[in-house]
């Protein structure tokens, strides 16, 4: 036994990595040691990695690189310890690796590094919002993406273990838990289990919560849609759905591997927007993909004003080392890439402000779940649209608000 030190896990990247960070957080408070917000306060810090472009690499480098000249301990955990190992003992010489399939010899890791404290541990009251993945890898092949050599292959977690998991991040005060994974529409498909038995799980869990479904690849929804909407329309569940299309251009799908086509994407959107009008889509574009052509590019454009999503968010191409496509001969150059970002942007913010605008005036029940800017807070609708509200109000309340004010990222309320 040791005293107790301060630890500090900060997280980057996706929702999947802000829930496997909560876990490290839990595993280290097991441990009787003090988890602190404040990394320059902390004797030990995980640094949890995300390398899904270039500018993030390059980041979580630099960072690596500073909390090692502090001399700390430092652990990396994340995509980048699975993949790129080599470039961390490079910046960082020190430092521990664990990358996320081994996480379960983590308490091992802490252990044999700062050791278990004799401490009662202590309190940390529980995140309004709660991560819950569901399963580790995926069953696709994009020709981009670096995340499937970390993350592997589908292996789906058992559902009584998630509802377990759930039902405590519940007792314990969340209000919100955000299902995640590298693609949820493929949860099961390992175990001939899927994403509706989840969420049909999830809901029976007493309490007065919300679970939101996070990401899910066209293809893979496509297979379990018919099943997916009946739980999806249960009223726990947010009216909400990230579906990523990438490209309006079936070439460029093509080349990305992403195994869909423009239209069947647009006809997977149809299908959910007859179940629920109100809905709230996110989707995901990708610009300057090796080859992708003016005309190409134009077909997305026009893919987006037909199918109006709340949210579209722009990245524009990065190679990323091992991937197919960073192997292409036809790179795209950085300005033309930029060019066709921004415009897609400006349209993403147009289509925005257009549907909050037509929101004005509407009445909505709002679930509290974080603190704005001084004197405010901000609350999800059913479809999990962002309203702020100029007024405290406990995290984790419900209210009914009037819609008076519009922005392409939020909405204003009043509080009825």
């Amino acid at each position: 036994m040791v005293c107790g030190v301060k630890v500090c896990v900060e997280t980057y990247g996706c929702t999947m990595n802000q829930g496997e960070g909560a876990m490290l957080e839990s595993m280290l408070t097991s441990l009787g040691h003090e988890v602190v917000d404040d990394p320059a306060a902390a004797d030990l810090v995980v640094l949890n990695t995300c390398t899904v472009i270039s500018e993030t690499e390059n980041r979580m480098l630099k960072r690596m690189g500073e909390i090692s000249s502090q001399r700390k301990h430092l652990v990396v955990s994340g995509c980048m310890a699975a993949i790129q190992a080599d470039a961390i003992v490079k910046k960082a010489p020190n430092a521990m690796i664990i990358a996320p399939r081994d996480y379960g010899s983590f308490t091992e890791l802490i252990e044999s590094s700062v050791g278990r404290a004799d401490l009662i541990p202590l309190f940390r009251p529980a995140p309004i919002s709660a991560t819950l993945p569901i399963s580790q890898g995926c069953v696709g092949a994009c020709s981009y993406c670096i995340t499937k050599a970390a993350r592997g292959t589908l292996a789906s977690y058992p559902i009584e273990d998630l509802v377990a998991s759930a039902r405590k991040h519940i007792d314990s005060g969340s209000r919100e838990i955000l299902v995640t994974a590298q693609d949820t529409a493929c949860y099961g498909f390992d175990s001939g289990k899927n994403l509706s038995s989840v969420l049909s799980s999830l809901v029976e869990i007493p309490g007065d919560f919300m679970v939101r479904v996070g990401m899910m690849n066209p293809d893979n929804l496509a297979r379990v849609i018919d099943d997916l909407i009946p739980a999806w329309m249960h009223p726990k569940v947010y009216k909400f759905i990230h579906l990523p299309v990438q490209s309006g251009s079936d070439d460029v799908l093509d080349a990305m591997n992403r195994g869909y086509k423009a239209d069947e994407f647009a006809a997977l959107v149809s299908k959910l927007r007859e179940a629920c009008p109100n809905m709230t889509l996110s989707t995901d574009v990708i610009t300057g993909f090796p080859g992708e052509t003016e005309e190409d590019h134009r077909a997305t454009v026009k893919l987006i004003e037909e199918m109006r999503p709340d949210t579209v968010n722009v990245t524009r191409y990065s190679p990323r080392p091992g991937t197919p496509a960073a192997k292409a001969k036809n790179q795209i150059p950085g300005w033309v890439s930029k060019e066709r970002s921004r415009e897609l942007t400006k349209l993403r913010f147009a289509i925005a402000e257009e549907l909050h605008q037509a929101m004005i005036g509407r009445r909505e029940r709002i679930l509290i779940i974080e603190v704005g800017k001084p004197g405010s807070v901000i609350g999800r609708t059913s479809s999990y649209r962002p309203v702020a509200v100029q007024q405290k109000l406990p995290l984790g309340s419900k209210v009914e608000v009037e819609i008076t004010e519009a922005a392409p990222t939020y909405l204003l309320g009043r509080v009825l």
